[in-house]
């Protein structure tokens, strides 16, 4: 406790107060679309929860940073356990908001609601990062790759059963992906998969529900709602969103469907065509910078740092962030399905921002402490 207490105090020394500073500037920027974005309804209301939850979620980035990653994965258990009961949780507290997708948690007595993955992202990369370092010296070894599967295997498939949310799966998916490469897993592993998942991909596919299918075919099938009445209605009012605001864009809380609300969910999914719709390009391209730069500081840590887990840990936030920000903009450009994901730091969200936060506060006690201390050298991460 007291050297946790020492390290929370040496904070704004050791930190990484330059990821901080950008996280912050993304959020305040984001504060500010929310808050044209939801003039129509009286946006005082979002303006609020939206500024808690990141006031709490910087402390989380303090606390967390103040903690040794050792002493965290030394009980990767514990963090299992705690994402099945968490997930579990969903059974009788879940709701769907009408999207076919229990994501979220309605907990009588609490004032908001819980997206249960985002708040499993962090805790999915430190067991992760514990079981790659546990195998760290033969990484490639068939029993080493089947065991980080079985981690991910149990946290998609109790998250389909229970949620129903694969797009919300996808992104544990992509954390794996980034840190089994970056860690160093043989090529010949990824190779296989896709060659598997091709063979398998005609047996898969009329497993999915109709409207899951469609949302991957109307990127490629003119066909399929061609008047944009039906499923194409929300990506082709967003494009127009996007590309009306020109340039400069044509003006906080004064874009002709934003101010109105007549944009599909203008302050999450689809906050990045609100703001061509009001910022213009410029507007687009400045949240592009601020997120790149995020990542682009992320994967700078995790190159600096020489210990193998704490690479990984790294490795496995900015992985987790290219796909959310590629998805969500893609998802706005039309190039890519509607799978419900929101734009880092942008959209609103108290779960998202404190999940981000937490995931981020690893990156900084990395930055920190690159290297563990003389008593972790010692500890062996359970296998």
């Amino acid at each position: 406790m007291r050297k946790f207490l020492q390290e929370f105090f040496d904070f704004f020394r050791k930190g990484d107060m330059i990821l901080l500073a950008l996280c912050i500037l993304t959020t305040v920027f984001g504060l500010v679309i929310i808050s044209s974005v939801t003039n129509h309804i009286g946006a005082t209301r979002f303006v609020i929860i939206q500024l808690v939850a990141a006031l709490i979620g910087i402390f989380l980035y303090a606390v967390i940073s103040s903690i040794d990653l050792d002493a965290i994965m030394e009980y990767r258990l514990f963090l299992v356990i705690f994402n099945c009961l968490f997930l579990m949780m969903l059974v009788p507290f879940g709701v769907d908001h009408g999207t076919g997708n229990k994501s979220w948690l309605d907990i009588p007595g609490l004032p908001f609601e819980i997206q249960v993955a985002e708040i499993l992202k962090t805790t999915y990369i430190l067991i992760m990062a514990s079981v790659m370092a546990s195998h760290q010296n033969r990484l490639s070894n068939w029993k080493s790759v089947m065991h980080m599967v079985f981690h991910l295997g149990l946290l998609i498939g109790l998250n389909m059963v229970l949620s129903k949310d694969l797009g919300v799966s996808l992104i544990f998916v992509f954390i794996f992906i980034g840190m089994t490469f970056a860690g160093g897993v043989g090529k010949g592993w990824f190779i296989a998969t896709i060659s598997a998942i091709a063979v398998c991909a005609p047996f898969l596919w009329p497993l999915l529900a109709e409207h899951q299918q469609n949302r991957f075919l109307v990127l490629f099938r003119p066909d399929i709602d061609p008047t944009a009445t039906g499923i194409r209605w929300h990506s082709n009012q967003a494009l127009l969103s996007l590309t009306g605001g020109g340039l400069t864009g044509q003006g906080l809380y004064n874009g002709r469907r934003t101010a109105s609300g007549s944009l599909f969910a203008q302050r999450t999914d689809y906050i990045f065509s609100a703001i061509g719709e009001e910022l213009g390009f410029i507007g687009c391209m400045a949240v592009i910078i601020l997120e790149f730069a995020i990542i682009a500081r992320i994967i700078y840590v995790g190159i600096r740092t020489p210990d193998f887990a704490r690479r990984v840990v790294c490795f496995g936030a900015a992985a987790a962030l290219i796909f959310q920000v590629t998805i969500n903009i893609g998802m706005n450009l039309g190039v890519m399905p509607v799978i419900g994901l929101t734009l880092p730091f942008i959209s609103y969200g108290g779960s998202s921002i404190l999940s981000l936060y937490a995931m981020l506060g690893l990156v900084s006690g990395v930055c920190a402490r690159p290297s563990p201390g003389k008593q972790g050298m010692y500890v062996q991460p359970p296998r």
